[in-house]
This record gives structure tokens, C-alpha cells and sequence, in this order.
């Protein structure tokens, strides 16, 4: 795999604050990467800081087999899409997107040629002469997208692009993203707090916690096979068993996790399994969510419509499959309670 980025022991430190903590990473060319976390977990520094935005406290970042440490913002070989656009209120659509082309010199008739063709690549041929303010908010999100793709980088950085965008544009967009990274074949690195975006869309996940990364994989491994319990309990919904229970269950003390929608629900007494009492159950739509007590644990059971769903306060027994059951060997947790890799 040819390295488009590299982080080699990358830190970043805001005073007593560890906003990146010595985090190892490696973007391919060519790759859809995705980049995890909550809010102040280091994803949007990280980010920053291969745009140059930001300069590492300690570490080197590596862009195609080459240091940036003294290569300013607009002499890297990327492109950044922000969440709020910034695009210029005062210049009409074509000025917006050939901006940078403008700032680098070139003439007025090839750069507009460029932005035309910059507008056509984000499907908004004709739309040049409009004003921002004259646009929808994911019209608005292709014209920032134009504006950074004209400049033709080899990296484009996306800060949470779409999370201004409503639930239908926003599941639009990421399919329209997806396709046009496949299109072009450049790097795309894409930083989300959402689970669903970061799955469906990355051809790899890193999960960001507390300035490091917790786990990095393709989105089937992070979703069935977490690593650590902070990724099982942040990506998706996720039942996490501790040693304790796992060892008087099962006999292995050891973290665990089974995901909500392999979890069965049967009668009390029908069959074998594990006996838990309902709490709560939620009707939504495609299913319905019943959540247990399962000897002192919280689990949750995704159940298929036309599923029998228990009363709250009845006790049902609960199974799922071996296969189901995701067992963390190694996973320990430390004094704060942070899961990590022994």
C-alpha cells in the first residue's frame, strides 16, 4: 500500500491539555479513511494538523513518503471541506470554487474553465452565477466540495462535511461522497462523530478516544470484532459484558460483547439460556428494542417487526449464538477506567 499520510508518533499539547497523544496512523492513497470519535477525542486535530493548520508538539507527519515539518498549508498537497463551507458571501458560485486558483495566479478564463468543470464533477453544471445565499444547504456542501476538488490535491480532508446537512440530504450526500472518491481515486480523509457515517462510508475506521486511537480496521471489524470496550460501547450499540459476568456465565473472565440485534427473547421456561427481566421496551418502525437485566447488566435486544415483545417487569430468557459472542482477550482497564490493549 503506498502511504498518502503518516503520523509517527504524532503529539499535539494545548498547555496541560494532550489534544493528540502519540498517535501512530496510516492513511493509503487512494482510501476512503475515516476518523472516529466524540467531541475532544483529537480526530479534528489530527486533521488540522495534516493540513498544516495546527504543528505537532512532538512526532513527524509524512505526506506521500515526505515530511511536512516546514511545508506551509498552501504548499501541501491537500484540500480542506469544512462543516460551516466558508464560502464568500460577496462572489457568486464560479469566483467561490476558482478562489484558489485565483489566489495561485491564474488567469481569469482558465480558472472559471476549471470551475465549470469543478461544478460539473459535483453535479451543479449552470449554477455559477448564483450567489451562496441563493442555494440549499447541500448545494452549498457541493460548492465547498468543488472549490476544494479544483485545486486538485492528492489528499482531501473532510472536517464533519455533513453535519449541518438534515437526516435524507445528509444519507444523499454520503452515498454521493462514497461514489465520487471511487471516481477520482484520491485520498479521502473524513472526520465524523457519527457511527453510521463512519461505517458505511470508510473503506477503514480509526476510533479516536482521549488523543489516541482505540482501534483502527475496516468497518466490519470495528462494528463485530472491537478491541477494546470503549469501541464496543461507542460504535453502534453494543452489550459489553465485564470479566466478572463473563466469568459466571460462561467460565472465561474476560470482557465480552454481543451485539443488540443477535440477542434472542424467549418465554421464561422455554428453553435454555440466561434469565433477565425487562425493563422498557421502544417500538421503532423496522424493530422494537427490549432492554433486560441480566444479573445486575444492562442488555439490549434488537427483535424483527412481528417479533412477540415481553411486558416490562416479565422475566424472559435471553440467548444468542457462540459465534455472536465477541470476546476481548487482553482487553484491561486501567485506573480511569480507559480501556486499552494489555
Amino acid at each position: 500500500m503506498t502511504e498518502a499520510v503518516r503520523f509517527k508518533g504524532v503529539s499535539r499539547h494545548f498547555g496541560e491539555v494532550r489534544a493528540v497523544d502519540a498517535v501512530d496512523m496510516v492513511v493509503g492513497e487512494g482510501e476512503f479513511f475515516a476518523m472516529l470519535g466524540p467531541s475532544g477525542s483529537g480526530k479534528t486535530t489530527c486533521l488540522r494538523l495534516i493540513a498544516g493548520f495546527e504543528r505537532p508538539t512532538a512526532g513527524q507527519i509524512d505526506i506521500f513518503g515526505e515530511s511536512s515539518a516546514n511545508v506551509p498549508p498552501y504548499k501541501r498537497h491537500v484540500n480542506t471541506v469544512f462543516q460551516d463551507y466558508a464560502l464568500f458571501p460577496h462572489l457568486n458560485v464560479l469566483d467561490n470554487v476558482a478562489y484558489g486558483l485565483m489566489i495561485a495566479g491564474m488567469g481569469k478564463r482558465e480558472r472559471h474553465h476549471l470551475a465549470e468543470e469543478a461544478l460539473e464533477l459535483v453535479a451543479l453544471p449552470g449554477y455559477g452565477s448564483r450567489k451562496p445565499s441563493a442555494l440549499s444547504g447541500g448545494q452549498r456542501q457541493r460548492v465547498a466540495l468543488a472549490r476544494a476538488l479544483v485545486n486538485k490535491p492528492k489528499v482531501l480532508l473532510l472536517d464533519e462535511p455533513l453535519g449541518a446537512l438534515d437526516l435524507k440530504l445528509r444519507e444523499q450526500m454520503q452515498e454521493e461522497l462514497k461514489a465520487l472518491q471511487r471516481q477520482l481515486g484520491i485520498t479521502f480523509v473524513f472526520v465524523t462523530h457519527d457511527q453510521g457515517e463512519a461505517l458505511s462510508m470508510g473503506d477503514r475506521v480509526a476510533v479516536f478516544n482521549e488523543g489516541r486511537i482505540a482501534q483502527v480496521g475496516p468497518p466490519e471489524e470495528i462494528y463485530f470484532r472491537p478491541q477494546v470496550p470503549f469501541v464496543a460501547e461507542f460504535v453502534g450499540s453494543s452489550n459489553l459484558f465485564d470479566p466478572a459476568l463473563m466469568e459466571r456465565l460462561s467460565g472465561i473472565a474476560e470482557y465480552a460483547t454481543v451485539r443488540p440485534e443477535a440477542v434472542r427473547v424467549h418465554p421464561n421456561g422455554s428453553t435454555q439460556g440466561h434469565p433477565a427481566k425487562v425493563t422498557s421496551t421502544s417500538f421503532l418502525g423496522t424493530s422494537s428494542r427490549v432492554v433486560m437485566n441480566l444479573d445486575g447488566t444492562r442488555l439490549t435486544a434488537l427483535l424483527p417487526k412481528g417479533a412477540d415483545i415481553p411486558e416490562p417487569g416479565a422475566t424472559v430468557i435471553a440467548t444468542w449464538e457462540a459465534a455472536d459472542l465477541h470476546i476481548m482477550n487482553g482487553a484491561v482497564v486501567g485506573a480511569a477506567g480507559e480501556a486499552h490493549n494489555g
